[in-house]
């Protein structure tokens, strides 16, 4: 049996496999592709909606107990290469 998880930005459970983990290293918030990261973490499904639902709410600050803002630049650059991939453009 799959472990189970949430997505921080739709709030479905899904099973690992399904959504990617993003941890903070020091104010950075960094994915954990193999999701093998020591320290906890956050899971959101890997779509523009997720994503964008979870920055727009915070809740990755929430989800990984910061006690400030993170730099989610290298997040919002993923976030702005699904507009990349669908137009077709390098």
């Amino acid at each position: 049996m799959e472990s189970v998880r949430t997505c921080v930005g739709c709030r479905a459970r899904a099973t690992r496999t399904e959504l990617l983990r993003f941890v903070a290293k020091g104010r950075v918030l960094v994915a954990d592709e193999k999701a093998v990261a020591p320290g906890r973490g956050a899971w959101v499904h890997d779509t523009p909606e997720c994503i964008a639902v979870a920055l727009r709410r915070r809740a990755f600050v929430r989800a990984l107990r910061a006690s400030g803002p993170l730099d989610t630049q290298t997040l919002e650059k993923r976030l702005n290469g699904y507009g990349n991939k669908v137009n077709g453009s390098k």
